[in-house]
């Protein structure tokens, strides 16, 4: 160990007692996104590989943290390291930065000796699951661009163009056509409440997401909807499934026993029906009953497919393995939709588009046609 890493394990040491109570308490929500536990779990593998120790790894990586809180935790995790604490013990102290997944991966390459290759491992499998989310996100970034381009062109209309137009039709005292006064009355309505209508629609976006966080029940009540959703749900489905596959195949092929892999697959589900779910099948498992009977009599959750692959891999003895294929099968399925998705709302979106804008504009011509004819005669 080089002597500036020793000068700081040693500011650090004489700061424990700050740091333990203090600043622990502080930095202990400290947030790691999906990226920056890729990052740190590659980087401290390929140092490690190179013949590095950890203490001296997780300085490097603490002198290279991208934000003062992630450097403070990464201190933090110097100082119980440096006192004889595991490194996935100084870990579970920040659940928000580490996964329970990640914890004992770490933790099972630090008793069998195989640290390096376990955070290789673990760096791969969190990529995987990273470029997962990217590809379900991604699918609908499309659609919410041409979603707020068309209510930013409308309103536009509605807002700026057609109350400059509005004082020359209500001059002529003409019958004006049925789709202009409706444009008309919107126009009118938006100019006195949108303000209002805005300020409405935002508080309820807040309610609603502070709902989805405090309150599980109404979570579960929106997670089971969206499940419900047509295609969409489908996709969420197959995004879920994906997930709780990967992550329990690779904690029973890395060695945890079933009954414990699976309260933390049920950590690391965000779908409150999925976690809901392999909460209810970690309980009959400890009864002692096989995963497959359980999965059967959810098919609404579990396609039959898939509880038939697993009652195989159960019979086989080879059920992680089993896990990790189906992984990567509903993998494949996900990225098949979020390819199709775009090509499927794409045309709904360009009519509804169309026919939005299409309406305002035809409201507003029409009347000025007919000015300009009545002008002729």
């Amino acid at each position: 160990m080089n002597k500036k890493i020793s000068q700081h394990l040693q500011t650090l040491k004489d700061k424990t007692t700050l740091l333990t109570k203090e600043a622990r308490g502080m930095f202990q929500g400290a947030r790691f996104s999906l990226k920056d536990q890729v990052f740190f779990a590659k980087r401290l593998s390929f140092l490690m590989n190179a013949g590095i120790t950890a203490v001296e790894g997780l300085y490097v990586l603490r002198d290279q943290a991208a934000t003062k809180s992630h450097a403070r935790v990464l201190d933090l995790i110097l100082v119980d390291v440096t006192s004889g604490q595991s490194l996935a013990k100084s870990f579970a102290k920040f659940p928000r930065a580490f996964s329970d997944f990640s914890i004992h991966i770490i933790k099972i390459g630090e008793s069998s000796g195989t640290l390096s290759q376990n955070l290789e491992y673990l760096a791969e499998e969190l990529k995987k699951k990273q470029l997962l989310r990217r590809k379900v996100v991604g699918a609908f970034i499309y659609p919410a661009l041409i979603t707020v381009a068309t209510l930013g062109i409308t309103a536009f209309l509605l807002l700026y163009l057609f109350p400059k137009i509005t004082p020359i039709f209500t001059s002529l005292n003409a019958e004006l056509p049925l789709s202009t006064r409706i444009v008309m009355l919107l126009s009118v309505f938006f100019q006195h409440w949108g303000l209002l209508v805005l300020v409405t629609v935002a508080l309820f976006i807040f309610g609603f997401s502070v709902a989805l966080k405090r309150s599980p029940r109404f979570h579960l009540l929106f997670d089971r909807a969206v499940l419900k959703t047509p295609i969409v749900g489908t996709m969420l489905q197959y995004y879920n499934i994906a997930n709780i596959s990967r992550t329990l195949g690779l904690l029973l092929k890395s060695g945890v026993r079933l009954s414990e892999a699976l309260p933390i697959t049920a950590d690391t589900t965000k779908n409150l029906v999925y976690k809901q779910k392999c909460i209810q099948l970690g309980t009959v498992v400890d009864r002692g009953e096989k995963v497959s009977s359980f999965l059967q009599k959810e098919k609404k959750v579990f396609p039959d497919i898939f509880s038939y692959m697993v009652a195989v891999g159960e019979k086989s003895g080879t059920l992680s393995k089993t896990l990790v294929y189906l992984s990567d099968m509903y993998e494949s399925e996900v990225e098949d939709f979020t390819k199709n998705l775009s090509t499927l709302i794409e045309p709904a979106l360009m009519i509804f588009m169309g026919l939005l804008v299409g309406f305002v504009a035809i409201s507003i011509i029409t009347p000025i046609y007919s000015i300009t004819q009545n002008l002729h005669a």
